[in-house]
């Protein structure tokens, strides 16, 4: 797993679970923190695995080296230098990018040509809930880019591969531009959704992207059960009509929180370039206004810098 937060201890720990040789690189506080708790993986379905001892470090060589598959789990920022490490050490891995955003994979692809790079969207949100603890708030498959890969599904975690990943990651970027009002908002996001005024927020931005995707020419495809097109009706809908739709279309508990959050609450850089800043560069290249994704990113990244933690927003201060 190159890159041991959320989603790397979550998935690598249920593929260690099955029987896979799974080494983790991760920061130093990981290595510390699965050394004296092992690993501890749970979910909104009853899920409660330990692993005592899972093989954690922070040196590249030592996880690595000699992999057969690499899981990139690194921030989008941190793709380059994981590229280059992968190239060091894993000259015959096959790649898998299972991060955010939508142009993670080409930049692996441009550091590694000579690797077999796939491209994968993770649609479930996992939250850290202690030193080496890892919950799994929502539902759904991972998804990836289609070609032959070893048997990797668990029954508690399924992969299915894709005709077309680079429609189900835009579709994915899509759901992923609420990561910054959660963390804006700095509530548990079953919480902000059964609020309507936090709903129509971001079906507002989601519109706004959705217009200039359409001037790019780009198609987003669906990453739950709904179309993204039809997803910012859904949004405005009235809480008890929301409710009974929402609940076909993704399982989400009480501790669920964007990645985002987590990242503001622990003082560390965003993803939101790739995210709303996809968004930014798409409406700057066809002509297009994107005011709210706009309000977003400058919010984002004026919490980055007073270092405070998520800010506690409302809607009404969000908006432009």
């Amino acid at each position: 797993m190159a890159g041991a937060g959320s989603i790397g201890c979550f998935v690598g720990g249920l593929l260690a679970d099955q029987g896979h040789d799974v080494r983790f690189l991760g920061r130093s506080s990981t290595v510390a923190a699965c050394a004296t708790h092992g690993l501890r993986l749970t979910d909104y379905s009853g899920l409660d695995v330990h692993l005592r001892a899972p093989k954690v470090s922070n040196s590249a060589a030592q996880s690595l080296g000699g992999a057969d598959i690499v899981l990139v789990c690194v921030k989008s920022g941190d793709t380059a230098q994981m590229g280059a490490q992968i190239a060091e050490h894993a000259p015959d891995a096959v790649v898998i990018s299972l991060q955010n955003g939508v142009a993670n994979a080409a930049c692996l692809r441009d550091l590694l040509p000579h690797h077999d790079v796939r491209a994968a969207m993770v649609p479930f949100n996992v939250v850290p809930t202690g030193p080496g603890a890892y919950h799994r708030a929502t539902s759904g498959d991972i998804l990836f880019e289609a070609g032959p890969l070893p048997d990797l599904d668990a029954p508690t975690l399924r992969w299915r591969g894709h005709p077309d990943i680079a429609g189900v990651q835009w579709g994915k970027l899509l759901i992923n531009l609420g990561n910054a009002v959660n963390a804006l908002a700095d509530i548990p996001l079953l919480e902000q959704l059964q609020d309507r005024r936090w709903r129509r927020l971001m079906a507002d931005q989601m519109a706004e992207a959705l217009r200039v995707l359409k001037a790019a020419g780009i198609t987003p495809l669906k990453s739950t059960a709904a179309k993204p097109q039809v997803i910012p009706h859904i949004l405005r809908l009235p809480t008890p009509l929301f409710r009974l739709i929402a609940a076909q279309m993704l399982t989400i508990d009480a501790q669920a929180r964007s990645s985002m959050w987590d990242d503001l609450n622990r003082g560390r850089k965003t993803e939101i370039d790739a995210l709303q800043g996809a968004i930014l560069d798409l409406a700057a290249r066809y002509g297009r206004q994107a005011p709210l994704n706009a309000r977003m990113h400058a919010l984002i990244r004026a919490a980055e810098a007073e270092g405070e933690g998520p800010p506690g927003l409302s809607p009404g201060d969000i908006r432009p």
